[in-house]
């Protein structure tokens, strides 16, 4: 442009020069906009929180081993018929029908940093009875979900992502329930391609009834069904938060419980709170077994120390590695009814008869049968103990 007079001096365009909405995404080139041209101060909280970056906070995933990485009791359980916890920590298995070997595998979906899977194997199959049905559940205390703000006009949605392989294609139903107040919801998916990882996502509204206790009790079930009976199937599936018919829970679930070939999986159960799936937070192992250890804990080799009493007993303390949810029960592995100790003066081994007493979250007193002028205190080895406080 040509100009009369002296060439104006050039003023630098400010941001009240440019009208709201006028630079678009379409008129940023990729890649135009680097770190260095964003301040420090322009990055807050609640930018993060907003838009399609969500559910960044540490411990965002309410499931506790969604990446079944931890099997304290075994890492298989064969001729398994009833509702148990038998292999990847937190995660129960509900049965009404069939039998299932139930295992932590190593078929994990490729790529996605998954070591370990949660398989249920069909050995014998299940007849549906009208009343019954086939799960897998993981119960939440309500304590870890307050702020979801249930039963308020602030209530959370919250997503739940998971990877399936089932032998079985056809139509499975998701289910949130709560227990405090006997309300549920319940979202299909669909398995599409037989013995093939697919990944699942579904988002479940907020519920603006019925408050979680603020206790440690089972408030809150995810409930992954494999099969039900008519008595849950006949209605029409309630796909929003309301008073619990069984008729409405599972309604368009396939048997998957109907064949020895049957094979199912799990892992990457993620639920949090947000209308978006993020990736799959991975813990580190130990942090893992902590929070498991909080329900259930194996000691393999459980040491204690007690003191005579008398020529027949001698008294001492067993203790967790980790504070429990409420008192656990206690025992042997495997329910033998002596521990394996040595006393002073004495060389080898020897089992002896015990006792457990004044049980707490974190340990019980220990009566050791045996004593006499040359025990003066018993010494325990290699005494595997359980303590069991699962919801």
């Amino acid at each position: 442009m040509s100009y009369i007079g002296k060439t104006p001096t050039p003023s630098p365009l400010t941001s009240s020069d440019i009208a709201d909405n006028i630079i678009t995404s379409a008129k940023i080139v990729d890649g135009a906009i680097v770190t260095a041209d964003i301040a420090d101060a322009n990055v807050t909280a609640a930018k993060l929180a907003s838009g399609t970056v969500q559910n960044q906070s540490a411990f965002k995933n309410i499931i506790i081993n969604g990446q079944m990485n931890i099997a304290q009791r075994a890492t298989s359980k064969s001729s398994v018929t009833t509702t148990g916890y038998y292999t990847c920590d937190r995660f129960q298995w509900i049965a009404d029908y069939g039998t299932v070997t139930l295992s932590q595998d190593t078929t994990v979906p490729t790529g996605q940093g998954f070591a370990k899977s949660y398989k249920v194997d069909v050995t014998t199959a299940g007849t549906e009875a009208s009343g019954g049905y086939v799960l897998v559940r993981q119960k939440i205390e309500g304590q870890n979900l307050q702020y979801l703000k249930k039963g308020t006009s602030s209530a959370e949605s919250l997503t739940l992502s998971f990877w399936i392989q089932s032998t079985k294609t056809g139509t499975y139903i998701a289910e949130l329930y709560d227990a405090d107040n006997n309300r549920q919801i319940s979202k299909a998916y669909t398995v599409s391609s037989s013995n093939t990882w697919e990944k699942k996502t579904l988002t479940f509204a907020g519920d603006t009834s019925g408050a979680f206790g603020n206790d440690n009790g089972g408030s809150l079930f995810l409930n992954l069904y494999l099969s039900a009976g008519t008595d849950y199937t006949s209605g029409t599936l309630n796909t929003s938060w309301n008073s619990s018919t069984n008729a409405n829970r599972v309604v368009g679930q396939v048997n998957a419980q109907d064949n020895t070939s049957n094979n199912i999986y799990f892992t990457g159960i993620q639920l949090e709170a947000g209308t978006t799936a993020s990736d799959f937070e991975f813990l580190p192992v130990d942090v893992n077994l902590s929070r498991c250890q909080r329900y259930f804990e194996l000691q393999q080799s459980t040491y204690f120390v007690t003191s005579k009493y008398n020529s027949s007993y001698s008294y001492g303390s067993l203790g967790t590695y980790k504070e429990k949810r409420a008192n656990p029960t206690i025992a042997r592995l495997g329910g033998a009814s002596t521990v394996y100790a040595h006393g002073n003066g004495q060389g080898g081994s020897t089992s002896v008869a015990f006792a457990l007493a004044d049980i707490t979250k974190t340990g019980c007193g220990l009566r050791v049968s045996g004593g006499d002028s040359y025990n003066t205190w018993f010494n325990g080895i290699d005494t595997p103990f359980t303590f069991d406080a699962e919801l």
